[in-house]
Parts: structure tokens; C-alpha cells; sequence
């Protein structure tokens, strides 16, 4: 991102904050962010547990890992929209005025998205938590596990950046990522067990992306190791920020 000097490091963590107040200020992140991971924990915990494993205690090992990746994936996918949002309200043109790196808009958006990852990934576990859910690893593996989900997520909310910046209406890049996440999420092992699907079904839940990470999160709070899969998800993860990070830069630089 180019940024070298401690001015600029300065002015984007001013952009960061100015992001985040505007975060708490507009209803629908705060819903995204803090309200929609509590509010899925509840209602697919009192509603399907019995069905699928008999109580809620049962169930909420499996839940957990769902709710945590569909929650990080809802707070990645409003980094595109807020982007959008600002350039339409004129808010870029006003920062092209100031004193700042051309890059440092961009880059405070981008971190800003690490802790509004983290607010939502925590709503997700303190709920689970609240419902009765015990890990059986230590905090510390606990908390690798949310930073992965993290670092999964702000991977990703570099492909939404470049859709904020590539699509002009801000509502449309909102509803389509609604419609991809519920896809992904819904498609997956998230939120009940693969066997039970047809067989066609449990060839797309396997070769999800969403079941891939979802299963190496389950691996390590089942076991409280790092295995393969979740290697491999790391990976993924920095695969996507080389590959996606020069096209968000170049398509930020263009419209800039």
C-alpha cells in the first residue's frame, strides 16, 4: 500500500476511525455487524436443534463454526458497499483535497474492516457462549481460531472492495452480496450435516469453499490442533489478498 512515513500511518488510522464512527452511526452496519450474529445464534439454535441434534447443547458445537464464517462473511461484504457509498456522497472527491496519500482512503477501509471482523466473529462466540456452548480447547486456540476467521474474512473483503469500485450502485453490490453469502453459507456443512443431503448436494457442500474452512475450524476445536485444512485455508487466504490486493489498488488508483 505504499505507506511509508508515520504521517501516513497517522492519517490512516484517522481514516480508520472515521470509518468505524461511521460504521456505529448507520443502522444497517450495526445490524450486519453486531445484531444480524446474534440474532442467527438465537434463531437457529431454538429452532433447529431439536431437529437436527436433539438439544441445544448438541447442536451448538456444529452451529458455532457456521454462524462465526457467516457473520465474517456479512461484515467483509459491507466493505464494498461503504466504499460505494462514499464515492457516490462525493466523500472521495472531498478527501482528494486534502494533504493525505491518495492510497490512505482506501487503506483506513481496509482496516477498519479488521475490527468491525472481530466485533461481529465475537458476537458470534459470546452468544454460542451465553446459550450455553463450552469449548473444549484452551482460550488460546480459541482465539487463533477467531483471528483465522478474521484473516479469512479480510482476505475477502479485498474482492468486495474491488466490487465497490467496479459496480456504481451501492444498493445492488448490498443485495448481491446477500444473495452470495446466504448461497455459500446455506450450500455448505454450516448448519446441518452433509450426509443428510442427496447425494448431488453433497458433491457442491464438499467442494464449497465456506465447508472447507468451516470443517478446519471444527477440526481445530474438536481436536485444539492445526491440521491440514486449516493450512490450506490459510493459504487460500493469503493466495486471495496477492491476487486481489494490486487489482483493488489499480482499480482505486484508476478511478482516483
Amino acid at each position: 500500500m505504499e505507506i511509508k512515513q508515520p504521517a501516513e500511518l497517522s492519517h490512516v488510522l484517522t481514516m480508520t476511525h472515521r470509518n468505524l464512527l461511521k460504521m456505529w452511526h448507520n443502522p444497517d452496519n450495526v445490524s450486519d455487524v453486531v445484531i444480524q450474529p446474534i440474532i442467527f445464534t438465537l434463531l437457529f439454535g431454538y429452532l433447529f436443534d431439536g431437529a437436527i441434534a436433539g438439544s441445544v447443547q448438541a447442536y451448538l458445537p456444529m452451529l458455532v463454526t457456521g454462524i462465526l464464517i457467516q457473520s465474517i462473511l456479512n461484515a467483509a461484504s459491507g466493505s464494498g458497499q461503504q466504499l460505494r457509498e462514499d464515492i457516490n456522497a462525493g466523500v472521495f472527491d472531498r478527501f482528494k483535497t486534502l494533504p493525505i496519500s491518495p492510497i490512505v482512503p482506501l487503506a483506513g477501509q481496509l482496516v477498519g474492516d479488521v475490527f468491525r471482523l472481530l466485533i461481529s466473529g465475537l458476537m458470534a462466540l459470546v452468544t454460542a457462549f451465553m446459550m450455553g456452548w463450552r469449548p473444549i480447547v484452551s482460550p488460546l486456540v480459541l482465539i487463533g481460531v477467531l483471528l483465522l476467521a478474521v484473516f479469512v474474512g479480510w482476505s475477502l473483503s479485498w474482492v468486495f472492495a474491488l466490487v465497490g469500485l467496479m459496480v456504481k450502485n451501492a444498493a445492488l453490490i448490498g443485495s448481491l452480496s446477500m444473495i452470495i453469502i446466504l448461497v455459500l453459507t446455506f450450500l455448505s456443512n454450516a448448519f446441518i450435516p452433509t450426509k443428510t443431503l442427496p447425494h448431488l448436494l453433497q458433491t457442491i457442500v464438499r467442494l464449497n469453499p465456506v465447508s472447507l474452512t468451516i470443517t478446519a475450524i471444527r477440526t481445530i476445536l474438536r481436536t485444539g490442533h492445526w491440521g491440514p485444512d486449516a493450512f490450506g485455508v490459510l493459504l487460500s487466504g493469503f493466495l486471495i489478498i496477492v491476487i486481489f490486493m494490486p487489482l483493488t489498488v489499480l482499480a482505486y488508483r484508476r478511478f482516483g
